[in-house]
């Protein structure tokens, strides 16, 4: 078996150290059994998230290497996003050339020396844009309202041009499980709508992919990979001061969850790549006005036919029931 073809959880048996010359971001880090076995799991769920959303390219032989833009703030999400990715290349698992970027958006107290320092100590290939969307966003919104939506409008739409300046098919970014989660009941509590954040989207010009390769690993690994490696963090000042933000409410509320039933973030997770359009209410999802006894084709070709399916929660009471009995 190769390595385009290789199992994920395979291919991370092999700890770096044991295959010869390692790069020095790698020897970084705990010794320990516990931080190894955190790694090899970051490393596996990125390439099971890469491999489920074909999020790598097909290199055909002979031709140049696709590249892809990893987004660095600063955060300690894109810390491991990137060595994560760097990981994987070295392994011979990405066949992508990877470009760190970081966009200084001109914040008060962004220490610029920082990341050039932590590119250069690590020899990793970098851009760093400056562009002062920070003025831009406290100019049109007032203090008491939140910054990030027009801040990640704007700072999207940079990265797309920067990415296209070094020839990048796609840019990376480092959302992880449970800010897809946050985003799905953001929109559930707010918007009024089932939409989360994608693993993989293509932008609206249709020329650059989006991609989160991240989608499995939970926050609480990802803050103690984090630690371990000391990566240097900056924090965020301008969304991160305001108090009372509605994400900050979701946050609390999914840990309190998985505080009281360890494991339930990961179910939820699952839940939102295992739909059934006929269970929901989306008319234009599902063709519900043709739906009769006997029938068997859908005007959206989706569902038909699907017997319903027990509520888990009443499974549950039901067995719980049962065995008191």
């Amino acid at each position: 078996m190769d390595a385009q073809t290789e199992h994920p959880a395979e291919a991370v048996r092999k700890s770096p150290e044991a295959t010869g010359a390692v790069p020095a971001i790698f020897r970084k880090g705990p010794s320990s059994v516990e931080f190894k076995k955190l790694r090899k799991r970051l490393l596996r769920q990125t390439r099971e998230a890469i491999t489920d959303y074909g999020m790598a390219p097909v290199v055909d032989s002979g031709t140049a290497r696709p590249k892809w833009l990893v987004c660095l703030s600063g955060g300690k999400d894109s810390y491991c996003l990137l060595v994560t990715l760097m990981e994987l290349k070295w392994r011979g698992l990405l066949e992508v050339d990877l470009i760190a970027c970081n966009l200084d958006q001109a914040q008060p107290g962004f220490p610029p020396e920082v990341l050039p320092k932590w590119f250069a100590d690590n020899e990793i290939e970098n851009v760093i844009v400056r562009e002062d969307t920070y003025s831009i966003v406290t100019d049109k919104i007032p203090a008491h309202r939140t910054y990030c939506s027009l801040c990640s409008r704007l700072r999207r739409g940079i990265l797309y041009r920067i990415a296209r300046e070094q020839g990048c098919e796609a840019i990376v970014l480092g959302h992880h499980r449970e800010d897809i989660l946050e985003t799905f009941f953001m929109n559930l509590f707010h918007g009024g709508r089932l939409a989360s954040m994608p693993p993989k989207l293509v932008n609206d010009d249709g020329d650059l992919l989006v991609l989160r390769p991240l989608a499995y690993c939970a926050e609480a690994d990802i803050a103690k990979f984090a630690r371990g490696m000391e990566f240097p963090i900056i924090p965020c000042n301008l969304c991160g001061s305001q108090d009372g933000l509605q994400r900050d409410e979701v946050k609390q509320m999914l840990q309190g969850w998985e505080k009281a039933s360890p494991g339930r973030l990961g179910i939820m997770a699952r839940a939102l790549g295992n739909t059934r359009p006929s269970h929901l209410m989306d008319r234009a999802l599902y063709d519900f006005m043709h739906l009769r006894p006997g029938s068997t084709e859908s005007g959206t070709g989706v569902g038909v036919g699907e017997a319903e399916e027990p509520c888990a929660a009443s499974l549950g009471m039901t067995a719980n029931l049962f065995a008191a009995e």
